[in-house]
């Protein structure tokens, strides 16, 4: 799907990052939960970082679950070196463009940005306060997926690294250094702020806005005029099928592709769209049952706590192994509990994440959204065949 442009959200959050807003923990740290696939990381790619950029700042950006076979460590010290570099090229730039007396810029980017955060190398605080003396800008670090740094010992380090940055750089007068964390599943992120060992322990999650109806009304109008045997396309229908696709907006559009190919004689293309999203959304919740079922009785007790607990799940508590040995029928041991729990992580498909901190979490939010919706509903837990 293109992009749909969000600048008016991008300069809300700027505004609010820079600590124009005095209601607002912002400057702080902005940590944005959404679920995966909603446009989080081209909302923060082609509308926060730019917007940013307009407004004086140098934006640094990293995802980490696109490269999540690395140390996340090794990936923000590396973006930030990119960024000095970047900078320090600028600099010589403009020193060649004036008479040589000229001194166009600090010597701050003088340093091996290839050892940012290593032996024999500065900090990555340090990197960033040079990076902002040497442009006299605030500096902005995106870290998309920033959960996953919870998974090494070091990148639980660079967390803390951030957060002396931006103790270090900032003032309540003035935001030298502003931190934008994103996350796909708001428990992880909470990883980050929920506890007195938390990197930004104290800091607020908050949630990502889904795309909307404007962008609905965008999408329904470009169909049509691609499409002429969609017309007229009734935007009420096409923002519901986008709730059914979890506000996905990829889902949406393989959505439209087989709504179109159904739509011939009686079938009109509403219709057809939300006979779709209908029996996706149905096929979803089918899977997860079945892989659900599929599990032992400890396992899928297990999870069942874990649904429920959220942040709060502790694994081996009295409280949890009663929970188990009530849902099993038999007296549960810590070590049985863990090695199921060790099951469930080792899967091709993980249904669970844990932290270096010994942090579970369900890996897949939607598995989430999968238990609430039959729990509002009273037919939890699903019944085998």
């Amino acid at each position: 799907m293109i992009h749909f442009p969000r600048k008016s959200l991008a300069k809300q959050f700027i505004h609010d990052l820079s600590g124009k807003n005095p209601i607002s923990d912002a400057p702080n740290g902005l940590f944005l939960a959404a679920p995966r696939r909603t446009g989080k990381s081209m909302f923060l790619r082609h509308d926060l970082v730019p917007e940013f950029a307009e407004n004086g700042i140098v934006p640094i950006y990293v995802d980490l679950w696109e490269h999540r076979d690395e140390d996340p460590a090794v990936l923000i010290a590396g973006v930030i070196g990119r960024r000095a570099r970047e900078e320090r090229s600028l600099l010589q730039m403009a020193r060649d463009s004036v008479r040589a007396s000229v001194n166009v810029g600090p010597v701050a980017l003088e340093f091996d940005d290839s050892k940012i955060g290593k032996p024999g190398g500065i900090s990555i605080p340090e990197a960033l306060q040079r990076i902002h003396a040497a442009t006299g800008k605030p500096v902005a670090l995106i870290v998309d997926e920033a959960q996953h740094a919870l998974t090494s010992t070091t990148g639980i380090d660079a967390m803390a690294s951030l957060k002396s940055a931006r103790d270090q750089m900032n003032s309540p007068s003035e935001v030298n250094v502003i931190l934008v964390m994103s996350g796909s599943d708001r428990d992880k992120l909470l990883r980050l702020v929920n506890s007195n060992a938390a990197p930004f322990y104290g800091s607020q999650i908050t949630k990502m806005p889904t795309l909307g109806r404007d962008y609905i009304e965008a999408l329904a109008e470009e169909v049509e005029r691609l499409h002429k045997k969609a017309n007229p396309i009734d935007v009420d229908v096409l923002f519901h099928a986008f709730d059914l696709y979890g506000f996905r907006p990829q889902f949406l559009g393989n959505g439209i592709l087989a709504a179109l190919d159904a739509t011939q004689g009686t079938t009109t293309f509403n219709e057809a769209i939300l006979r779709q999203a209908n029996e996706t959304a149905a096929a979803a919740a089918e899977e997860m049952t079945s892989i659900f079922l599929g599990l032992s009785e400890l396992q899928r007790a297990l999870l069942w706590r874990m649904f429920t607990e959220g942040g709060k799940f502790r694994p081996f508590d009295a409280d949890a192994l009663k929970f188990y040995s009530k849902h099993t029928g038999a007296k549960v041991s810590v070590a049985q509990a863990q090695s199921a729990l060790e099951g469930l992580r080792n899967r091709d498909d993980p249904l669970v994440w844990k932290s270096a901190r010994g942090e579970y979490s369900v890996n897949d939010s939607g598995m989430v959204r999968w238990f609430n919706s039959l729990n509002e509903a009273g037919k939890w837990p699903p019944a085998g065949p």
